[in-house]
């Protein structure tokens, strides 16, 4: 029974393109073999369906072509076919300058008796058929979750993939490059679904999606740590070692440091070879200890610390 493109997409025969698009993308998702694990054959059969009613809706001349010729249009439309290319309709039924109408059915059907062999009359309908048009493949999309410290020193990250010729998913390693950005889309050439008559596959476009840090955050080129500093290190002063995405760096905390000031570690941030390289921003944050001793606790007493001080001017 020959397939009608309309209803296999659910839409009406004089739907807009975008409606056409929005329901094939509906069904392709509802269909698609990795959407139904209990019964992929039978999705892998349906989406199939949906994908070539929507290679011949989208396009408008094929559109047109499928409205008057229907499931078989390719047969009957192109050079040698039924659009009426190449041929003369006056003087049909013979006479001078003419030629009998049973004739040219008659080459038809006995493949070229009238108007020679095979290779030199009209031979069979099979003769008349133009090939497919060939069409590229539509393409994909997807999103990919990746660790802060793959977006700035890059790395390869697995990503499953499902190939449109056999329904099977495989895995596929993306080489992810180093500073991308939360957002960026990635595109892999023919990874797409498989083109028509001969058509190119189309692409896969990947999302990049990146996972937070417990410490660090991202400002452009620049990169921004939280560091946690007790009471005796801001109030004394000393050097500690600092983690960034190139190692370890000795950082010196000044004497009487408070909780948010930055201290910058130039040329540790995001590297670019052709925007130069962004810095690190270290942000000190101070901890008070959970569990006081009470010789420090007494310590405290004896500096006689007037803490309302600290919010004189803190007004509404």
């Amino acid at each position: 029974m020959a397939q009608d493109y309309y209803k296999t997409l659910n839409v009406s025969r004089d739907a807009s393109a975008e409606e056409i698009q929005k329901a094939y993308r509906q069904l392709a998702r509802k269909y698609h073999p990795d959407m139904n694990p209990d019964d992929q054959e039978s999705a892998k059969k349906k989406f199939q369906e949906v994908q070539t009613a929507y290679e011949t809706l989208k396009d408008p001349e094929k559109r047109k072509k499928y409205d008057q010729f229907g499931e078989n249009y390719e047969r009957f439309t192109g050079a040698g076919g039924f659009n009426g290319a190449g041929f003369e309709w006056s003087n049909v039924g013979g006479g001078a300058g003419g030629f009998n109408i049973n004739d040219l059915f008659g080459a038809f059907m006995q493949g070229g008796s009238h108007g020679g062999s095979r290779g030199g009359g009209f031979g069979s309908f099979g003769d008349f058929r133009s090939a497919p048009r060939a069409s590229r493949g539509a393409d994909l999309t997807a999103d990919v979750q990746i660790d802060f410290n793959v977006s700035i020193l890059g790395g390869v990250v697995p990503v499953r993939h499902t190939d449109r010729q056999s329904g099977q998913s495989k895995t596929i390693d993306v080489k992810i490059p180093a500073g991308v950005e939360d957002g960026r889309k990635m595109r892999l050439r023919g990874m797409g679904e498989p083109g028509a008559g001969g058509g190119s596959a189309g692409d896969l476009i990947l999302t990049i999606h990146i996972n937070q840090h417990k410490y660090f955050e991202r400002d452009g080129r620049n990169l921004r740590l939280r560091l946690p500093i007790s009471l005796s290190e801001a109030a004394f002063g000393c050097k500690i070692d600092v983690p960034t995405p190139y190692g370890s760096v000795k950082l010196k905390i000044p004497s009487g440091t408070n909780s948010g000031s930055k201290l910058r570690v130039k040329g540790y941030g995001v590297r670019d070879p052709k925007q130069g390289n962004g810095d690190l921003y270290v942000v000190c944050e101070l901890h008070a200890p959970e569990k006081w001793r009470s010789e420090d606790l007494e310590a405290l007493k004896k500096m006689e610390l007037k803490d309302e001080t600290l919010r004189a001017d803190v007004t509404f």
